[in-house]
């Protein structure tokens, strides 16, 4: 696999109000737009050839504001959808137990690394490179899994992009690397939501 960027959506309400969405189809707030725009600016000049984003409002709306000023379309994959929480969509992330837990009518999170792996690995295969993924804070933890980094790492922050680079040698894990530090993380707001 070559180097790729990835790029989480910007804030959305969810986001905002502290709250799980999930796969609840959550709009970017004006700060969520605001950091679609700057995260546009800062991959201005990364060569990006190809876009491809979750269908959910906040991941697309975000992917769309990069896709117009580099003038690029965008291609939606169902499989890149955030996790779906079940119950506790809308609940206060601050009462989830535990990432790992099992969501009552919802996705485990081996259930969800597999889908969104399965959706993942044909995208990152095909060209043209260099690609940007725009989805969500559990596809992130997914590549992270997958390719040898620290699960258990903190997310990313509401629209900064990543770089993921390949290690030089087999078996090693991959890096990832925020592009640039377009903001600090706002303290109000959780890194996975």
């Amino acid at each position: 696999m070559r180097p790729f960027l990835f790029l989480r959506h910007g804030e959305s309400t969810a986001n905002r109000d502290g709250v799980i969405a999930g796969s609840t189809d959550a709009a970017l707030t004006a700060l969520g737009e605001a950091q679609a725009r700057e995260a546009a600016i800062a991959l201005a000049n990364s060569g990006i050839r190809r876009i491809v984003a979750s269908p959910l409002r906040r991941a697309l709306r975000t992917a769309e504001a990069v896709a117009e000023a580099l003038g690029l379309p965008v291609a939606t994959y169902p499989g890149l959808v955030e996790r779906h929480w079940g119950e506790w969509e809308g609940r206060p992330v601050a009462e989830r137990s535990s990432y790992l837990m099992v969501p009552e009518g919802g996705e485990s999170w081996e259930a969800f690394r597999d889908r969104a792996w399965a959706a993942c690995e044909p995208i990152l295969a095909a060209g043209p490179s260099p690609l940007l993924i725009v989805a969500h804070a559990g596809i992130m933890r997914v590549l992270r899994a997958r390719l040898g980094l620290d699960f258990a790492g903190k997310g990313v922050a509401n629209g900064l992009p990543m770089l993921f680079t390949p290690p030089e040698t087999a078996g090693l894990p991959w890096r990832a690397e925020p592009v640039t530090k377009l903001q600090p993380e706002p303290a109000s707001t959780p890194a996975i939501v």
